[in-house]
C-alpha cells in the first residue's frame, strides 16, 4: 500500500463504528467512511467534542452538524497551501491520501531534467496540479466544474504559483481529450482522477464502468512521444488495483512499454499506527 504519511497538518486519529476522527489544521472532524466496518471504543475526547460531525442519513446523504467550525481555512502540505470548507456529501475540497501521488510524480518530473507537460484531468481543485507545478511541469488543468476551478485558482494562489505555466479550464474532460488529439497536443504526463459517476458542464454522463477503459485508451493519442507517467486513482468499489493494472497495460504498455504498479493508497490511523485504506491508484512510467 502506498502510504501518505508526510502530512503535518492533517492526521486520522481513530476509526470506529463507520467514522473516521480527523485533524484539519487546528480543527476536529468526525466524517462517515464506509470502509471503516469495525467498532472500537471511542476513547478520544475529539469524538465527542469535534469542531464539525458529518451525520449520514439512512435515507441516502446527510448533512453537517457544526460546533465552532470558520466557514473556510487553511492547511499546508510541504510548500503547498489548501483552503478547506466543509460541503454537500461530507467532502472538504482535499484528499490527504492523494499526497503519496503528489511525491511519486513529483520526483519524476524534477528528476527528469527536462520541461514537462503535464495534463490533469478531473482535476477538481488542484492538489495535484498544484504538485506538479511546484515541481517545475507546466499543467493543464480540467474539470467540468466551474466553482471547483476556481477553489483550485485560490489553492494556487494561496501556494504562490499563480505565475507559474498553468491553464485553468471548465470543461467535459472527454471532449477535452478528442479536441487535443485533433489539435495534434501532447502530454508527458497525464493524472486523471474520475468519478464513480458525472455530468459535463453541458450534461454530458460519465459512467465509470463504461467510460473508464476507452478514455485511457483516448488519452495515450496525447501522450507525447517520450511520456514520463500516467497515473490513473479510483474510488470506485469495482475498480481494485488489478483492474487499474489490466487496462493501463492494455491501453499503455502496449504502445510505450514501461511499467505500471497498482495499489491501494491509505493514511495512518495515529491512535493504533494502523492503516486506513482510501481508495486505488495505477502509476505507469518508463522505469524499467
Amino acid at each position: 500500500m502506498w502510504i501518505a504519511d508526510n502530512w503535518k497538518d492533517y492526521e486520522v486519529i481513530d476509526t470506529s463504528s463507520g467514522e473516521k476522527l480527523e485533524r484539519w489544521g487546528d480543527y476536529f472532524l468526525v466524517r462517515p467512511d464506509p470502509q471503516v466496518i469495525w467498532n472500537t471504543p471511542k476513547t478520544n475526547k475529539k469524538w465527542h467534542r469535534p469542531n464539525g460531525h458529518y451525520h449520514r442519513s439512512s435515507k441516502g446523504g446527510g448533512q453537517w452538524e457544526f460546533f465552532d467550525l470558520p466557514e473556510q481555512w487553511t492547511i499546508h502540505y510541504k510548500e503547498l497551501t489548501f483552503h478547506l470548507k466543509p460541503f454537500s456529501f461530507k467532502h472538504t475540497g482535499l484528499f490527504p491520501e492523494q499526497a503519496a501521488n503528489w511525491d511519486w510524480f513529483s520526483e519524476k518530473i524534477r528528476n527528469s531534467g527536462r520541461p514537462v507537460k503535464v495534463l490533469n484531468l478531473f482535476a477538481y481543485t488542484g492538489g495535484a496540479t498544484l504538485a506538479a507545478l511546484n515541481a517545475g511541469a507546466g499543467v493543464t488543468h480540467v474539470d467540468a466544474s466551474k466553482g471547483m476551478v476556481n477553489w483550485a485558482k485560490e489553492n494556487a494562489a494561496s501556494s504562490n504559483l499563480s505565475g507559474k505555466p498553468v491553464r485553468w479550464l471548465v470543461d467535459d474532460c472527454v471532449k477535452f481529450v478528442e479536441r487535443e488529439i485533433r489539435r495534434g497536443n501532447k502530454y508527458d504526463g497525464i493524472i486523471m482522477d474520475p468519478p464513480s459517476y458525472g455530468r459535463g458542464p453541458k450534461g454530458e454522463t460519465w459512467k465509470i464502468e463504461e467510460s473508464i477503459f476507452p478514455f485511457i485508451k483516448l488519452c495515450t493519442k496525447i501522450m507525447s512521444d517520450n511520456p514520463l507517467f500516467f497515473l490513473v486513482n479510483s474510488y470506485t468499489t469495482g475498480l481494485q488495483p488489478a483492474v487499474l493494472s489490466y487496462m493501463i497495460n492494455t491501453a499503455v504498455v502496449s504502445k510505450f512499454g514501461g511499467k505500471v504498479e497498482s495499489d491501494e493508497i491509505g493514511l495512518k490511523v495515529s491512535s493504533n499506527g494502523l492503516v486506513l485504506p482510501c481508495g486505488a491508484s495505477g502509476r505507469w512510467s518508463r522505469e524499467a
